[in-house]
């Protein structure tokens, strides 16, 4: 991590600040309450179908806690400061596959329901849409991936899992016998297992939408047993094969080595001490069961915002390291697979594919289908925080997010 992006946010977490945007008073919020909670809403198999009507994509989006049964991820009671700019961002034009685009048509056009541009830890710009607001609680679809591998580098620096190159199998028994074993908890961060699967979203026959039924059954441990039956395609660290099976083991060897649900090891590690403002929740896979690792996080705007914050701080928390040195670019920096090829993947996030000393070199995101998006620049000491509401999983996506990303990014220096 840049020196200068440090020494921001370390500063930003020791400053108490004790007003909003707009001036409102910091305090502890309530149990949360879903402002959103009488919409009518689809089903997850309609979800994945790619088959919800525009606004039926908003209302369900919002309200993912009443599709599976959840865990709260309880919140901390000083909120961590966003402080309005003093320069807000007004306007950003930029050109995107040769096309010249404004601010509102990237929203219009992406369907964006709350945008979140922070820079040096002050809001830049806040917008909401579709009737969202503030308060709203919004999905993370894989972007729980990235959170997910977070709390792996935290149980590593607690001393729970002893290294990043022990076998998966020391921590989720129940996968000995199978394909998993011989696979390590670095290869399971790369999606790099070896272990043959099909993310295909909208093919009811694929692995991924076994692993949907699986979930819906709600049977405990199904999840876990269905991934041991899997066949192995390639020798471990050989090939990478995005994967959500593989953060649904990832989630299960940080509950084997800590002995903690995620949704409470999150809240411990982080969501409390950062400060976060508003209890989160996270699917389950059966009635007070295991937390879906690869998808299921719903939270408001600020608390992603202020999750990509720590992040962006290197994993500090006043003061006090919660991550393993350098975790942080180790888990946003392309990897090597065990041919020597380099992949464009982290340990669960993605890195831009930006060309050297252009905006976005060094970016890097946390990226969840329907157009959800963490986005972290350390060297302009940005992040964005993007909803969307597609209406298919994949290729919805009308302007290029990156192309708009490094475009804020540069509005901002």
């Amino acid at each position: 991590m840049h020196a200068s992006v440090r020494v921001v946010v370390l500063a930003a977490l020791a400053t108490c600040a004790t007003t909003l945007k707009g001036g409102a008073e910091l305090r502890a919020q309530t149990a949360y309450v879903n402002p959103h909670a009488s919409d009518s809403i689809g089903t997850v198999r309609q979800m994945y179908n790619g088959a919800l009507t525009p606004d039926l994509a908003i209302t369900t989006f919002r309200n993912i806690d009443r599709l599976f049964p959840t865990r709260i991820i309880a919140h901390g009671s000083t909120p961590y400061p966003l402080p309005a700019s003093t320069t807000p961002l007004r306007d950003v034009t930029f050109a995107s596959q040769g096309t010249r685009y404004h601010l509102d048509d990237y929203l219009r056009l992406n369907r964006v329901g709350g945008l979140l541009v922070l820079k040096d830890g002050h809001v830049a710009l806040e917008r909401y849409a579709y009737g969202n607001g503030p308060r709203t609680r919004w999905m993370s679809m894989s972007i729980a991936k990235s959170i997910t591998s977070t709390l792996i580098g935290a149980a590593i620096k607690d001393g729970a899992i002893r290294s990043i190159d022990d076998p998966v199998t020391k921590y989720v028994p129940r996968l000995a016998g199978g394909a998993y074993d011989g696979v390590t908890v670095r290869h399971l961060l790369m999606m790099a297992s070896g272990v043959r699967w099909n993310e295909t979203y909208t093919d009811p026959s694929s692995d991924r939408r076994r692993l949907l039924e699986v979930q819906i059954a709600q049977r405990p441990n199904a999840a876990v047993d269905l991934m041991r039956g899997l066949t192995r395609a390639a020798a471990p660290g050989s090939v990478n094969n995005y994967s959500t099976g593989e953060t649904q083991i990832a989630g299960e060897v940080v509950r084997g080595a800590t002995g903690k649900r995620l949704a409470e090891y999150l809240s411990e590690k982080i969501w409390r001490p950062f400060g976060m403002e508003t209890d989160a929740s996270w699917w389950l896979d059966s009635p007070n069961g295991h937390e879906i690792g690869g998808s299921g996080v719903s939270a408001t705007l600020r608390d992603y915002g202020r999750f990509g914050l720590f992040f962006l701080g290197g994993g500090m928390i006043n003061g006090a390291s919660i991550l393993p040195p350098r975790w942080t670019t180790e888990a946003s920096t392309p990897k090597t697979l065990s041919d020597g090829k380099r992949i464009s993947y982290g340990y669960m996030w993605w890195p831009s594919i930006a060309a050297p000393n252009t905006v976005n070199d060094g970016a890097f995101s946390a990226v969840g289908i329907f157009g959800q998006a963490i986005y972290i620049n350390p060297r302009e000491r940005v992040v964005i925080v993007q909803w969307s509401a597609h209406t298919k999983p994949s290729n919805g996506e009308v302007v290029n997010s990156e192309d708009f990303f490094g475009a804020v990014s540069l509005a901002l220096r």
